[in-house]
């Protein structure tokens, strides 16, 4: 069986996004966790043993390792070309593709101002006062309220179905709510969706229980 190597689930987006792939398409697999905070050894003693790269998350398939959350996505899809992992329609899943990887590589506001933490709960005022403080983080917030409102319809997932770019969103629908930042009502309903999602459900409970 495959093995999925992840951090803490209140913290850790990477892993979460490779994660939610596997479980939202009932995919085999045996999870790994090893805590940031791990000593003797210590999280990177630990990763480093399972990949030179040393971060997570890392898939291991047995003959050979994958240590990057885009390229495990794209080789269980690869893998499963029976599940829509990507939506099935090529122009649909070029989409997919493009905002999966803009969500890979940008939005750094976003990232280093509100990072991951499950746990967390800025109050209304807050979240209103990082929002006015940080330019840059509105403009994140903007783009990524721009590729939510493609949606064809209110009431369904990013292409329809739950894909690869649901779940690479999903972390910022943690954050947007962790640090309570302002949003419309379109992308309120959005992260209803994600939020109530069963393996989004199982990795919110979990990292609501661990200890921090």
């Amino acid at each position: 069986m495959q093995r999925l190597y992840i951090a803490n689930k209140n913290y850790s987006s990477w892993s979460m996004r490779a994660w939610l792939v596997l479980a939202a398409f009932d995919l085999d697999f045996e999870e790994i966790l090893i805590r940031f905070d791990a000593e003797a050894p210590t999280f990177k003693q630990q990763l480093s043993h399972i990949h030179a790269n040393a971060k997570v998350p890392v898939l291991d398939v047995g003959e050979f390792k994958i240590w990057d959350s885009l390229a495990i996505c794209e080789y269980l899809a690869e893998q499963n070309p029976d599940l829509a992992l990507w939506p099935k329609l090529a122009h649909l899943r070029a989409q997919a593709r493009s905002i999966s990887g803009e969500m890979h590589s940008s939005f750094m506001a976003l990232r280093q101002l509100c990072p991951m933490n499950i746990q967390a709960q800025y109050s209304i005022a807050e979240g209103q006062a990082l929002w006015a403080q940080h330019a840059e983080l509105r403009a994140d917030v903007e783009r990524i309220e721009q590729i939510w409102a493609q949606r064809s319809d209110e009431h369904t997932f990013l292409f329809g179905d739950f894909s690869i770019a649901d779940a690479f969103y999903a972390p910022v629908v943690m954050r947007f709510k962790s640090y309570a930042l302002p949003v419309s009502e379109r992308s309120q309903q959005y992260m209803q969706q994600i939020m109530q999602h069963s393996a989004v459900t199982q990795w919110v409970d979990a990292a609501r229980a661990e200890a921090v």
